[in-house]
């Protein structure tokens, strides 16, 4: 018992070698971290914010919608379970993608099945790229105008979702804008980075991300009329299982006809380049993380990652097809729990304790009909937070995915083209554009240093003559771009 305890300095936490999988069980092969485990437990509002989705799109009911949200973060624990060191989450900006491509199909029977034959190919793609490490090399074929095209019309989308006519917006607006300018100050501003710097109750309210604007969200709802005071129950949850098997899964509709699995292709694209992102920032996070913790080795493979997070699709899209989708990351969390593992050993003995106890966490509050009662009132607050949020990360994302400025001009016809047509349409349009523009550079493009990221390399591509009044300068290398 306790192997977590014998971890040498500069080892990876002990495991089970199960195949490609590292097999880590809490309280034998890691310390169970209460902090996270804590702040997980009332952050599963987030995960309950999927439900307001599900009721609108499907027309489900609360209840089968919960068991979805409940079976999803079952799934989630598999992540650190079997050696994936992440917080995952959701499949945030490719969240308003789907919903525009289900969405063409009529409510009932076609759009579950539209759901189905989604989430099972986006399973099957992610674990075939992972079992054959094809992934970054697929990736690595789409030109970096569409890449961009494609993040900043997810980006977009899930802004639109919340401010278009009868959004989220319409329905909270004094709320979502508190809440939204609260949530940007916090994680976004360079000075509440000063403040956290500074330590203390600065730095506390830092580390606990988005958990005090839900909170808040709680009390100021009702304060506007927007929503009702929590009643607030007690006992245990009550999610419909039988429901949901009978008539939103294969088994009470039956699989879908062909034709849908072809129709999903250039959505099930569109959202894989989103999901791609989110593994190259699992990375990121993680090697800043290991640079600093050297008394533990963090191992992480993003090809283990991809047959993980495609298990849970496809695992999804047949016993509880899910709007959310199975991302391999919750970013903002995983920054929260890195920044306290980069405190020390004391802090958080493993990078999977902090995880781990962290998903553990939100799966009991699912359980807790007490904190599940006591967000109710908000959840379409939280998915508009949620999204809001998603979206200014993806469309700065996506800006810095192109190389040039030819590529950028590309990029916000594809993304504008997504937003209003889809994501086929936006294909078909970034191809056209990109053979149209580049001819036999498709593939390759060109890098003319307008980023300041590109700038060693720029030399490889040529330079376009006159693309705007800039180009005919060098780029200002005196520019902080991140």
């Amino acid at each position: 018992m306790n192997q977590w305890k014998h971890r040498a300095d500069g080892a990876e936490a002990p495991y089970i070698a199960f195949g490609p999988f590292k097999i880590r069980l809490p309280f034998l092969h890691y310390r169970f971290e209460l902090p996270d485990y804590l702040q997980g437990l009332l952050m599963c509002a987030v995960d309950l914010a999927a439900i307001p989705l599900m009721t609108e799109l499907l027309g489900m009911p609360f209840e089968a919608a919960l068991a979805i949200v409940m079976l999803n973060g079952l799934l989630y624990l598999l992540h650190h379970l079997l050696g994936d060191p992440v917080v995952p989450g959701w499949i945030t900006p490719a969240i308003p993608l789907l919903m525009a491509y289900v969405t063409t199909f009529p409510e009932g029977e076609a759009r579950v099945h539209a759901l189905i034959a989604f989430q099972m190919m986006l399973g099957i793609l992610a674990l075939v790229l992972g079992r054959t490490g094809l992934a970054a090399r697929v990736v690595g074929l789409i030109p970096s105008a569409i890449k961009a095209g494609v993040i900043m019309g997810a980006g977009l989308a899930a802004i639109v979702v919340v401010f278009d006519e009868g959004g989220r917006f319409s329905q909270y607006p004094f709320t979502i804008s508190i809440a939204v300018g609260l949530a940007f100050y916090l994680i976004f501003s360079r000075h509440f980075t000063r403040l956290k710097a500074s330590g203390g109750a600065w730095a506390t309210l830092g580390k606990l991300g988005i958990f005090p604007i839900i909170v808040l969200s709680i009390i100021i709802a009702p304060l506007f009329g927007e929503a009702s005071w929590p009643s607030v129950e007690w006992g245990f949850s009550q999610p419909d299982f039988a429901l949901m098997l009978s008539e939103y899964t294969v088994f009470g509709v039956g699989l879908p006809p062909l034709s849908m699995y072809v129709t999903a292709i250039p959505t099930v694209l569109a959202a894989y380049i989103v999901l791609f992102g989110d593994v190259l920032q699992s990375k990121a996070l993680l090697d800043e993380a290991d640079d600093m913790r050297r008394d533990e080795k963090v191992d992480y493979d993003p090809d283990r990652a991809h047959m993980i997070f495609g298990s849970r699709n496809l695992g999804m899209s047949v016993l509880g097809p899910d709007v959310v989708m199975c991302g391999p990351l919750w970013a903002a969390m995983q920054v929260v729990i890195t920044e306290r593992y980069k405190e020390g050993k004391a802090a958080m003995h493993s990078i999977f304790g902090g995880s781990g106890s962290f998903r553990w966490g939100t799966n009991t509050g699912l359980l807790l009909l007490p904190i599940v009662s006591l967000v109710q009132p908000i959840l379409g607050i939280a998915l508009a937070l949620t999204l809001l949020i998603q979206g200014y990360v993806s469309v700065r994302i996506g800006i810095m995915e192109a190389r040039s400025q030819r590529d950028l001009g590309i990029a916000g016809v594809i993304a504008a083209v997504l937003v209003i047509k889809g994501a086929t349409w936006a294909f078909a349009v970034g191809v056209l554009l990109c053979v149209l523009i580049y001819g036999r550079r498709f593939f390759s493009g060109e890098n003319d240093g307008t980023f300041a990221k590109d700038l060693a390399s720029h030399e490889e591509s040529p330079r376009p003559a006159s693309d705007s009044a800039k180009s005919l300068h060098e780029p200002d290398t005196s520019l902080d771009v991140h």
